[in-house]
């Protein structure tokens, strides 16, 4: 019997291991867990299974894993124990392609450069539920027989647990110990992701001497058939016609393909199902396809990572049946489990130990504990904990403001910084000027809200259309945090003349003045005439522009570097704003979901100010005389 390597568990208390057992609880109610299962033989036809061996495992809490795939294990070693009459376990295909990997494929990516590929017990008993079972079809090309049970799979797990990698030693395998002629399709949201996982398969392709030998690539794909073979038919030629390429959702001509395997990677990007649709029907004319969802949990809200998700656990509950798909997920059971027990970490990262450190785990842990921005990018990705909605990005403790309060007057005839928020419905916008002084790590914000007659005098309707906030601005605007402007629309030269007006006031004058640049071209003619073309900047709306910006106005809140005058509309702004992630862990503000009033102009003029700074801090510090 080969040995393998268990997903690792920090417990070596006995006692706990026993009260993790007692705590297998399969999400269905219509599953029972079985009753002596410790005495379950984990061979198989005269073979060893990593399946029932990892099932055994994980019930003793040797390995930690969440309800969710204790469902799936429950129901699949229940299916081998007592559903004979349905479904085959069949373990030498899955064999076959297990030894493939392990003898063949080597690792080139440092740290494990060059070394076989010795596949963790967790990855052998996935392997072992996509190739070991079979069922009954009666409607193959030769009229009837025995199949491969899972078309489709959906594999869920932390980043950095290697499931690129073993998906393309799996699909590899599969591509030289199956049938021939094989088409396979790596399929992303864009060319370079799909890159990644074709490359790994290349890059395991050339690794082996036996495969290199019979294969080649060029830049269609990867094919059987070396130029250099002097073999010209079987299997291992270029008699079979089997392929391996990529494709992105932006590439065109999804239709009229005719794959047997298909990997999506990384899905949780997609908004939609408009690339894996034609991919999924491009697998119907098969009668053992195999269709791959491998992905971490998503920061995309209702993407269709959301409706995957969805439909999967309706299946682990018992609420709707899918047979024919493996749903395999790596999740937390909770988000306290994660601040308070280190050891359930590796119910989202089975390869903590091995692949993972977990040194990197309690940095990315503490990082997620200091900082607003990070938690709920680094639980999506590295425990599979969405944040469901749009939470505050702030805590109340970091909108306290600095003690003491400032005028105008204390910056007369020096320079700053400005940020302006232009709406997009023009009814609300903000106007932010940031002052520094020498040898004072304070950043001086001083902030005026710009709102329409409409809105201001709006307040006692019950079913407001222009003031859902439900806010007296009137009172604001006594206490002047905010100018009311007549009509409906607040027209850009309103913001335009007021920063002017500042300057011929106060002899305040803007180093630089940065401002959305999707609703601000009549406020940037205006400000290019008044000031210059070079103290003007357009600032991107985008997660990548305004990622550094945003974590450095939450440090400073933080940090007490922070003084905005103890303004009110600025921290009901500030109490508003949630973030949004992108792919890339890049951030900007948001207004929290599920209410129209949830202003954020304040905020975003901060940001906006921050984002200018950035492009002037040296020459803006020399200014000042710091």
């Amino acid at each position: 019997m080969t040995t393998t390597t268990a997903c690792p568990n920090t417990t070596t208390n006995n006692a706990d291991a026993v009260a993790v057992a007692v705590d297998w609880l399969p999400i269905n109610p219509n599953i029972t867990p079985l009753q002596g299962w410790r005495a379950i033989n984990p061979d198989v036809g005269g073979r060893h299974s990593y399946l029932i061996e990892y099932y055994k495992a994980c019930r003793a809490g040797e390995i930690l894993v969440g309800r969710e795939l204790q469902t799936t294990l429950e129901g699949l070693i229940q299916d081998i124990l007592h559903r004979s009459d349905v479904y085959r376990f069949d373990l030498a295909p899955a064999h076959k392609r297990i030894n493939f990997i392990e003898k063949e494929v080597k690792h080139f990516e440092a740290p494990f450069a060059g070394k076989p590929f010795k596949l963790a017990l967790c990855q052998k008993a996935i392997a072992e539920a996509i190739f070991g079972f079979y069922i009954y079809d009666p409607e193959t090309s030769d009229n009837g027989r025995w199949v491969r049970r899972f078309q489709e799979v959906l594999l869920l797990m932390g980043r950095k647990n290697g499931k690129t990698p073993f998906t393309a030693a799996l699909v590899l395998a599969d591509w030289v110990c199956g049938e021939a002629g094989q088409k396979v399709m790596c399929a992303s949201n864009d060319y370079e992701q799909a890159s990644l996982i074709f490359d790994c398969i290349n890059a395991f392709r050339e690794e082996s001497r036996s495969i290199e030998r019979v294969t080649k690539k060029t830049v269609k794909g990867i094919f059987f058939g070396n130029p250099k073979q002097r073999k010209k038919t079987g299997k291992f030629s270029a008699q079979n016609k089997a392929t391996i390429k990529k494709m992105s959702a932006r590439q065109k001509a999804l239709e009229g393909r005719n794959l047997k395997t298909v990997i999506v990677d990384e899905v949780h990007e997609m908004q939609d199902a408009s690339m894996v649709l034609p991919l999924q029907t491009s697998l119907s004319t098969q009668d053992e396809p195999l269709y791959f969802e491998i992905t971490t949990e998503g920061i995309v809200r209702d993407g269709y990572l959301d409706k995957r998700l969805i439909a999967a656990r309706k299946v682990l509950r018992g609420e709707e049946t899918a047979d024919r798909w493996l749903i395999w997920l790596y999740t937390q059971d909770s988000e306290a489990e994660i601040w308070n027990d280190e050891r359930t970490w590796q119910k989202s990262n089975p390869l903590v130990g091995i692949a993972k450190k977990w040194s990197y785990l309690r940095e990315k842990v503490d990082i997620a504990s200091k900082s607003n921005t990070d938690r709920a990018y680094i639980l999506a990705k590295d425990f599979n904990l969405k944040q469901l909605s749009a939470a505050a990005w702030l805590r109340l403790s970091d909108i306290v403001a600095c003690d003491g309060t400032f005028t105008l007057d204390d910056f007369k005839k020096t320079w700053c910084v400005v940020g302006v928020d232009l709406a997009e419905t023009n009814d609300l916008c903000a106007c932010t000027f940031l002052f520094m002084r020498p040898n004072d790590p304070t950043k001086y914000l001083y902030t005026m809200y710009f709102v329409t007659s409409a809105k201001a005098g709006d307040l006692q309707s019950t079913d407001s259309p222009t003031n859902p906030e439900k806010k007296d601005y009137k009172q604001w605007s006594a206490a002047g945090l905010v100018r009311i402007v007549d009509g409906n629309v607040i027209d850009d030269d309103v913001v335009a003349r007021y920063i002017r007006e500042i300057y011929d006031t106060y002899g305040i004058r803007p180093l630089k003045i940065g401002y959305d640049e999707w609703h601000a071209k009549e406020f940037a003619k205006i400000t290019i005439h008044d000031f210059g073309a070079q103290y003007v900047t357009k600032i991107k709306m985008t997660c990548e522009s305004l990622n550094t910006p945003t974590r450095t106005l939450e440090e400073d809140l933080r940090a007490r570097h922070i003084n905005y005058n103890n303004n009110e509309m600025c921290a009901w702004c500030f109490k508003n704003t949630a973030i949004r992630h992108d792919g890339k862990g890049f951030v900007m503000p948001e207004k929290i979901a599920g209410y129209v009033g949830n202003k954020i102009d304040g905020t975003m003029s901060k940001v906006i100010a921050y984002a200018a700074l950035r492009e002037c801090k040296s020459e803006f510090m020399k200014r000042i005389g710091g």
